[in-house]
């Protein structure tokens, strides 16, 4: 593990800069540095070193789930690049992918409705699958094309798949309870 903790995320693990990740490498990378900074070793320290421990640990997990996570990856990769994804300003979506969402909207709140958990468990399989499409497209925007553009729309899609994921979930709790 590279010991520079001021450095980017991926430098912190020695990965390379790219939205394709070997979730192994970053996974044990991140045991590894876990263990190496973990609280508990500097238990005998004095109160200064102690909270840089608690400090250093805790960037190592945050960079940990930020590239853990493939949007949050994204938008990372995005913010080196000087990108802001404005997903909580711009919210302008091309038509086709609209309509898209109200029909997922539409058909989880009839499946709801019916307390289907069954169409709800395929309406999540369905839309795991979209956001993999999504996220090989930003691969390859991001690590091919270098297309900003692209990329930002595409996280602002996996954004909106990520609410229609949630409330997919918030639908089979309230079927199944």
């Amino acid at each position: 593990m590279n010991q520079n903790f001021s450095q980017d995320h991926f430098a912190l693990f020695d990965l390379p800069r790219r939205f394709e990740l070997d979730t192994a490498a970053l996974d044990a990378a991140w045991r590894t540095a876990a263990a190496e900074v973990h609280p508990d070793r500097y238990a005998s320290a004095g109160d200064a070193e102690k909270r840089v421990a608690l400090m250093v640990a805790t960037r190592v997990n945050e960079a940990y789930q930020t590239l853990k996570s493939p949007l949050r990856r994204a938008r990372y990769l995005l913010s080196l690049a000087g990108i802001d994804t404005q997903e909580e300003s711009n919210t302008s979506m091309p038509p086709d992918f609209l309509i898209a969402q109200m029909e997922w909207r539409e058909n989880i709140e009839q499946a709801e409705d019916d307390g289907d958990s069954a169409a709800l468990e395929r309406l999540a399989r369905d839309l795991a699958a979209e956001a993999a499409r999504l996220q090989a497209q930003l691969a390859s925007a991001l690590d091919r094309a270098s297309d900003y553009a692209a990329a930002t729309l595409l996280v602002r899609k996996l954004r909106f798949l990520e609410k229609l994921d949630q409330e997919i979930g918030d639908a089979i709790e309230h079927v199944l309870s």
